[in-house]
């Protein structure tokens, strides 16, 4: 298995890639020095390209598939190595989404995607660890506000139950943070959103962790939960019945969204 300089699986489409590198670039016989003084890069980057561990850049596919007479055909695969718009483990849950009717969600310590600001977005994003690059951040970046398009159909309903950290920790300055808490207010005017605090004090469900339940158009119920590196999506019945229930238990320690609105104002205008 190839691994990224971060410590993670490489992307497929890396690993071709830099394999056709190779092998155009043995079959001209260039050595890896070659090419990298004519593309300006050091030898153990143009290894590491070569072998999947690191995304092979633009300049390089340009520069072999000139150098070793390829007529394109190394050049095509930049098309393939776009960055991805989402976690490969979140898919099946983005695709889900944009089909549900009916949204419940919990976060406790972040704003959830749906409702966060560009530069919210950008902060959290851009701090990933192990670093993205400048291209990845960007496709991922649009692509989250993209998905808020989906609060613009008013026949689903999207619920959001928020931590109060969440408020009250600010990702990036104060004003940006300001700015999130007053995007939180204008997005809940909305009919078909409504966003409720869960305020400090006690025990609840949600101390064991985020979870979104969704409602498709056959009525179909199912359950994304999120962690570090993974993210899992399920439709067995006991489990999102569980969900369900912590759900209605955290619900039950919220404030109503006429409350919640009030809370996001002051604490706004604390700051």
């Amino acid at each position: 298995m190839t691994v990224t300089e971060g410590g993670s699986q490489s992307p497929m489409s890396w690993r071709y890639c830099g394999n056709q590198i190779k092998l155009w670039r043995m079959q001209a016989g260039v050595s890896r020095e070659q090419l990298g003084k004519e593309a300006n890069y050091e030898y153990e980057t143009i290894k590491s390209m070569e072998q999947g561990r690191r995304k092979p850049a633009l300049r390089l596919l340009q520069v072999a598939d000139q150098m070793f007479g390829a007529r394109g055909l190394l050049l095509a695969g930049q098309e393939y190595l776009k960055p991805d718009k989402f976690a490969s483990y979140s898919q099946d849950f983005i695709r889900y989404e944009a089909e549900a009717i009916v949204l419940n969600g919990f976060e406790a310590l972040v704003i959830p995607g749906l409702l966060q600001t560009k530069e919210y977005a950008e902060a959290l994003i851009g701090d990933h660890c192990p670093p993205l690059d400048d291209e990845t951040i960007d496709a991922r970046v649009a692509a989250r506000m993209e998905r808020q398009a989906l609060l613009d159909k008013q026949t689903r309903a999207f619920n959001f139950l928020i931590g109060e950290a969440a408020l009250r920790f600010p990702i990036g300055d104060k004003d940006m943070h300001v700015r999130q808490l007053h995007h939180l207010l204008e997005v809940g005017k909305r009919r078909n959103v409504t966003i409720q605090v869960v305020p400090f004090g006690g025990t609840h469900p949600g101390l064991l962790g985020p979870f979104v339940l969704l409602e498709t158009p056959d009525h179909e119920h199912l359950v994304y939960e999120e962690g570090q590196t993974t993210g899992v999506l399920y439709a067995d019945p006991p489990k999102v019945s569980i969900i369900n229930q912590r759900h209605a238990m955290i619900l039950r320690q919220a404030l109503s969204p006429e409350a919640s609105a009030d809370f996001i104002r002051k604490l706004a205008e604390e700051l």
